[in-house]
């Protein structure tokens, strides 16, 4: 299989970025997701020098890079992901986030930027949240074009666009070839009954950047490969089989405190899988399992 992995920075919560880069390079990973945080390249302080070396670094390194934008605590120290593009207040902000997210994107030579809705708050109405996040979606894919970048928009579970067929929905208000999809094949497993085959091949045209991560009983709760329930073989064989050339980037939040150790166990374990002999063709993806089969 010719796939591509990378590795999220969000798992190097505790390492310099320069140092989190050195390590994942090592491991063997071939890209990296670089979520921008208070301080991993942050965008409201970092410096055209700054970049300049971060390019430098990447190139040297020989690492491809898609940027990511699920920092935690970045716009507001005392609320995780807060605002969004659909909060009742501070939606600019999350916005100008996002923009700057693409300039460093552009500066980077990056793949793409990764985004998601966000969580609307209790007293919002369903039909404004949609409003108010199309309306940025629009802004935001102006922008892209304007500098010449890819965006690649999440569904996760528990936000306002939680799934595939809500994707859908956003996607059809936004025709512009720059708004793509970041597919987290732990979240399909989470919120689809469709096999995974049919699900990916629905969506193949419009996937620019993939998050991988195990899953048990259909719980949003990132686990270790081997520690949940999917199929992995068969999952890289449709991956490989529809001949996705972007990163398949590991994505281990929790799991900083043992950032190396995880990095250079999930690597081994991707490539080991890649070398497998894959089964036929499944209308599966996941090992059965009651409350995870697809």
């Amino acid at each position: 299989m010719n796939l591509s992995f990378g590795y999220n920075t969000n798992g190097f919560a505790h390492h310099k970025l320069e140092d989190a880069l050195e390590i994942i390079a090592d491991c063997g990973y071939r890209g990296v997701a670089l979520t921008l945080d208070n301080y991993h390249c942050n965008p409201f302080t970092v410096e055209p020098a700054d970049l300049s070396r971060l390019r430098q670094l990447l190139d040297k390194l020989q690492l491809r890079v898609v940027i990511e934008t699920g920092a935690r605590y970045l716009l507001n120290p005392q609320r995780n992901h807060h605002p969004t593009l659909v909060s009742s207040e501070g939606r600019q902000i999350r916005l100008e986030f996002l923009r700057r997210a693409v300039d460093i994107a552009a500066d980077l030579h990056a793949e793409c930027v990764s985004f998601w809705s966000g969580r609307p708050d209790p007293e919002v109405p369903e039909h404004q949240a949609w409003d108010w996040l199309v309306t940025g979606c629009l802004q935001l894919a102006e922008h892209s074009k304007r500098r010449g970048v890819q965006l690649a928009f999440e569904p996760e579970p528990g936000m306002l666009v939680d799934d595939m067929a809500k994707f859908e929905v956003l996607k059809k208000h936004i025709s512009s070839a720059r708004f793509g999809l970041t597919l987290d094949i732990g979240h399909v497993f989470c919120t689809e009954t469709a096999p995974f085959r049919q699900v990916y091949g629905k969506f193949a045209n419009l996937v620019r950047n993939i998050h991988i991560e195990d899953i048990r009983d259909r719980k949003h709760e990132h686990l270790m490969f081997g520690e949940g329930q999917l199929d992995f073989v068969a999952i890289l064989r449709v991956l490989n089989d529809n001949k996705y050339t972007g990163l398949i980037n590991v994505e281990l939040t929790r799991d900083s405190h043992r950032a190396t150790e995880v990095a250079r166990a999930s690597i081994e374990f991707l490539t080991a899988t890649c070398q497998k002999t894959p089964p036929p063709t499944s209308s599966s993806a996941a090992r059965p399992a009651p409350s995870a089969s697809h």
